[in-house]
């Protein structure tokens, strides 16, 4: 797992498993493009060096933004940023987690605030299902600060994941608050989205990069695949 400490990301702070469709131009889901073609030459013929025409199939990318799970109340002691994790939020956390790995939806790359409750969260995942901690981990700081300002965590969400996720991780999970991630999900889908505390909603589009997928579905373009909720719920 390699995990990282970040400062600012960018300028603007402010059950079933999951398998690629198979492009029906290319029946072999194992090669993503399509070979060149070559016509051969026969009787009345020439031969042709031109590239086919067949249009590459699209790259399925999915996003899962997950809200922390439920945390304590522990007074003025404690600032809101330190808070941890509520003996039902840790439980949840495992069920999620279980969750996920059984559809398929493990990320290669994970986006979280720097916050405890959404620390103690991922360590969590990490602990329930491989998978999570075999993860390129990156902590986020404004990930908590922009959660909380009106329109602008899904513009910040989509910045943060074009700058640190390579185009060959295909699965992004972001981690962090509301009301910010319900907003964000809700913009990216189209759909009206609540996301409680440890529900992750699972989104889809289409693109050769994270920054192709995000001008090509736009606000209200991706693909919702549903909310992946804990068992106390």
């Amino acid at each position: 797992m390699r995990l990282t400490v970040l400062g600012c990301c960018c300028s603007n702070p402010a059950t079933a498993g999951f398998s690629f469709p198979k492009s029906p131009t290319n029946p072999n889901p194992s090669n993503r493009f399509p070979a060149r073609s070559t016509s051969v030459a026969t009787a009345g013929t020439e031969a042709s060096d031109e590239p086919s025409s067949v249009a590459l199939p699209l790259i399925r990318r999915r996003l899962i933004l997950l809200r922390h799970a439920e945390s304590t109340f522990v007074g003025s002691r404690v600032k809101d940023h330190e808070r941890p994790l509520s003996k039902p939020g840790r439980r949840d956390a495992m069920s999620v987690a279980h969750k996920l790995e059984q559809m398929g939806w493990i990320p290669e790359v994970i986006l979280s605030s720097d916050a405890t409750r959404t620390k103690e969260t991922l360590q969590i995942l990490q602990e329930t299902a491989i998978g999570f901690s075999e993860a390129e981990v990156y902590f986020i700081p404004s990930f908590y600060s922009v959660a909380a300002m009106d329109g602008q965590t899904a513009e910040h969400l989509q910045s943060a994941i074009c700058e640190y996720s390579r185009d060959e991780s295909l699965t992004v999970m972001c981690m962090g608050h509301n009301r910010g991630w319900e907003e964000a999900a809700t913009m990216f889908s189209g759909a009206s989205v609540e996301l409680k505390t440890c529900n992750a909603a699972l989104l889809e589009a289409a693109g050769k990069s994270w920054e192709e997928a995000f001008s090509t579905a736009g606000l209200g373009g991706w693909k919702l695949h549903g909310i992946v909720k804990p068992d106390s719920l």
